[in-house]
């Protein structure tokens, strides 16, 4: 069974039919617990809804019957504990399966959801339950966070409901027992669809983290994500590779992948990132599609993957930062399979991808998506023409397209700096081509400036990417003043490589041959990790601070 009919047309005969013709349609009171979780529960209950394995050998399936029934448990252990509507709880569940029933069943309370990973110090629990005046800490215990945890809760301005699931700790309520205690049967509750759904803490990479709001439309949004760019069916087994604390989850790992009617697989490890691990559960579980950031397939290529077998994998998908081309063509000899690229923010649901009727262009975000109304914009507010560099914008003169924010809480301030003139303004520097393909240079604080030229960092990295040295990199501006600004690039070396004056003679003649020789960096820094956000994605900003001191 699939819903995804119910909410938009979705047969179309071209990307151009698509992106002229796509609607989203939705009852003014749409619940995603409701409408599409007891939905399936009613008409197909035993339909597959989630396949769940962790690193000790331990897995459970769901079906849509199991989580329409456990959402409601839940919603009600959640009353019975002060969660009502408007409240709001910080879920820091990494990814344990409950979070696949807590979510539908804050829906049904009206509740806002506020994911976060389990990496928070005591500072960032602080911030976050104290900004947000979150009712409820719901998490997975062990040692370092309950000593964060019982660090922080000096420090909270207001009580606050701690509570534990997987893990007991003492002093802390058994949200499992709740649940298990808890009745089956509950009503249909009146909620306000346009109040908090979710707030997310941009990780940011500069001040403290930004509170982004989505009303109870924002499921909807992710039709685009999972129907169109994922192209998910019933038949389909999908695996993100996210925790539940950061916004790919949502793109990922259960709204619009149960719109869909797919199944979800979670792979939930307590130990870093593994990537043979990652390949043989694609083997053993036969996962048919796959999404990750393209760092997890810089991984993969690397890795020696001989008698594995991955032939289970009909599509790959790649989102959160820009492809590589190198990473691409190395994965397509390795599978056979195309890397087809999604591009959004949290902000958003995806704005431009590589749709399943257009070529996948290696390095390229692929095209616009339609209901979002994207568009380039450049310096003068005008709409770019081909091959001119502006800002992504998002039209939202005739509607708030379902998926996009409604801004950042307790801060007008900020939200009426990327909301104004009918457009948000997403930060992000693409162009496009003749055939209307956009091209990621940035954001608007990283691009870099030298004698006159414009350098996008992206380009430079995905040169740097195809020298066998490479592993990781990032490009940032130094100041210099002659040209008022310079290229750098931080490194990573792959194995079997060292820091060397020839190997970075090398890299440089590398970019020059590559790319345009201007845009080579000037000063190669070797290091062992780069700083990045805990979603993962490198901080370039902490990089420029590092250099100016």
């Amino acid at each position: 069974m699939r819903l995804l009919s119910r909410f938009c047309n979705e047969n179309f005969k071209s990307y151009e039919d698509f992106r002229k013709n796509f609607r989203i349609t939705a009852p003014d009171n749409f619940n995603f617990a409701s409408d599409v979780i007891d939905v399936y529960a009613a008409e197909s209950p035993d339909q597959r809804a989630l396949v769940w394995a962790n690193d000790k050998g331990e897995s459970k399936t769901f079906s849509f019957g199991d989580i329409s029934r456990l959402s409601k448990k839940a919603a009600n252990a959640f009353e019975k504990l002060g969660v009502t509507r408007g409240d709001k709880v910080l879920v820091i569940v990494k990814r344990r399966y409950q979070y696949w029933y807590i979510v539908p069943a804050l829906c049904r309370l009206g509740a806002t959801l506020i994911p976060a990973t389990h990496q928070l110090t005591k500072k960032d629990i602080v911030y976050r339950v104290n900004s947000s005046n979150a009712k409820m800490v719901l998490y997975v215990t062990d040692d370092a966070f309950e000593v964060s945890l019982t660090e922080a809760e000096k420090e909270f301005d207001h009580s606050v409901i701690l509570a534990t699931v997987s893990e007991k700790a003492k002093n802390r309520v058994d949200f499992d027992a709740e649940v298990d205690a808890a009745s089956e049967d509950f009503a249909r509750r009146d909620i306000d669809p346009n109040g908090n759904m979710i707030i997310y803490f941009t990780s940011g990479t500069t001040g403290m983290p930004k509170m982004v709001t989505h009303n109870f439309f924002y499921p909807l949004g992710h039709i685009l994500t999972a129907g169109f760019w994922q192209n998910l069916k019933e038949t389909d087994l999908h695996f993100s590779l996210a925790e539940t604390g950061w916004a790919k989850c949502s793109w990922g790992k259960i709204f619009g992948q149960w719109i869909c009617g797919a199944s979800v697989f979670v792979y939930d490890y307590d130990t870093r990132f593994l990537p043979l691990e990652m390949a043989k559960m694609i083997e053993s579980h036969k996962i048919t599609t796959f999404c990750a950031p393209p760092t997890v397939f810089r991984f993969l290529i690397k890795e020696d993957l001989t008698g594995i077998d991955l032939s289970s994998l009909r599509a790959t998908y790649i989102a959160g930062e820009p492809l590589n081309a190198e990473v691409f063509k190395q994965w397509k000899k390795l599978t056979g399979l195309e890397l087809r690229e999604g591009y959004g923010q949290t902000e958003t649901a995806v704005l431009a991808a590589t749709y399943p009727w257009i070529d996948a262009k290696p390095g390229s975000m692929g095209k616009p998506s339609p209901h979002f109304n994207t568009t380039l914009l450049n310096d003068k507010g005008d709409p770019c023409e081909v091959g001119e560099e502006g800002e992504l914008c998002i039209d939202m003169t005739e509607m708030h397209p379902y998926g996009l924010f409604t801004g950042y809480a307790n801060d007008e301030e900020k939200t009426s700096s990327v909301m104004y003139d009918g457009y948000y303004h997403t930060g992000d520097v693409a162009w496009f081509d003749e055939e209307g393909y956009f091209w990621f240079v940035g954001r608007t604080d990283d691009v870099i400036k030298s004698s006159g030229y414009r350098i996008g960092p992206f380009e430079v990295e995905s040169a740097l990417l195809e020298h066998p040295a490479v592993l990781e990199t990032a490009i940032t501006a130094v100041p210099d003043p002659v040209r008022g600004q310079i290229v750098k690039a931080t490194i990573i070396l792959a194995k079997g490589y060292t820091p060397s004056d020839e190997l970075k003679k090398e890299l440089q003649d590398h970019v020059k041959r590559t790319t345009a020789p201007y845009k080579y960096p000037r000063i190669i820094e070797f290091v062992d990790e780069l700083p990045k956000t805990i979603s993962g994605k490198i901080k370039r900003a902490e990089i420029r601070k590092n250099d100016h001191k």
